[in-house]
């Protein structure tokens, strides 16, 4: 986008935008990126199309576009992603929070009983994504997140100020290192699952984010087998151990926490069918 010839109107830059993009979700990240220059919501742009926008905002709106052509994440540009209905401040440090991740947060709440108190571990917990939606939907639990990443527990932090969360606490530490000495009623996880070699970690959104939250060896079930070792020795008898893994693997999730002793081990699908949130409980 030339600023010489920018168009001046919301409309027309969400045109050109859209254009310059050309990609699937083109228009969808077009809005996103300018409602985020305006500080208005998205529907602030479909109410007032014909609106003409100062030149720093033209400007601002145009640095975004060239960042998104080169590939970087939406989220890392308006620093902000929404996760079950919660908005979470992102950053370069921590994983996009993704909507099949909601599986893994549905799954777990099933098996939490609405107003009972439990102990819960979110281990690699990244922006708090996954902690944050459990304590908005159960309160009453005492939820424990560590990541081994200290500018992401701040972001973490960051996030759980802001909706003004206190039951959780945050611990820098590798898996359950910080939870020495505990028994808790589940642990859950999202930890890297993509193999070393995927060719996905070249490509789109991926190439940004950091790689150790991605990456976990030749099948990418490196991590997965850490978390199930460590969380056998965590878990009360009984206790629910839940982790999100690639699509492809869910029968080497089904073998690993069968392995290891975990009992009704079942596999459940996200909102496309594919294969995602691993769960199994500790044998009494």
């Amino acid at each position: 986008m030339n600023q010489a010839s920018d168009p001046v109107s919301i409309k027309q830059l969400l045109e050109q935008a859209t254009d310059l993009l050309n990609t699937e979700s083109a228009r969808l990240d077009a809005e996103v990126l300018l409602a985020h220059v305006l500080q208005q919501p998205r529907s602030h742009l479909h109410a007032w199309p014909e609106k003409r926008l100062p030149d720093e905002s033209r400007e601002h709106f145009r640095q975004l576009l060239q960042c998104r052509l080169k590939g970087e994440p939406v989220a890392y540009l308006t620093g902000e992603r929404e996760f079950w209905s919660l908005p979470l401040a992102v950053t370069a440090n921590t994983l996009i929070p993704r909507p099949e991740t909601e599986t893994l947060v549905a799954q777990a709440l099933q098996r939490i009983p609405a107003g009972r108190s439990q102990l819960i571990a979110d281990l690699g917990t990244g922006s708090g994504a996954i902690a944050l939606a459990i304590a908005r939907e159960r309160p009453r639990c005492r939820i424990i997140a560590t990541d081994i990443a200290a500018a992401a527990i701040e972001t973490a932090r960051h996030n759980a100020r802001q909706l003004g969360i206190h039951s959780i606490t945050f611990h820098t530490g590798n898996w359950c290192e910080p939870l020495d000495g505990l028994q808790l009623d589940m642990i859950v996880s999202n930890p890297p699952y993509i193999a070393e070699t995927d060719p996905h970690l070249l490509a789109g959104d991926v190439r940004f984010e950091p790689r150790s939250a991605l990456a976990a060896g030749p099948q990418g079930m490196d991590e997965l087998r850490r978390i199930a070792h460590c969380a056998a020795s965590h878990l009360q008898p009984g206790g629910w151990l839940l982790m999100e893994h690639g699509y492809d693997q869910g029968g080497l999730a089904w073998q690993l926490l069968e392995g290891t002793g975990f009992t009704e081990v079942i596999d459940h699908t996200d909102e496309t069918g594919q294969d995602r949130v691993i769960a199994g409980r500790r044998g009494t």
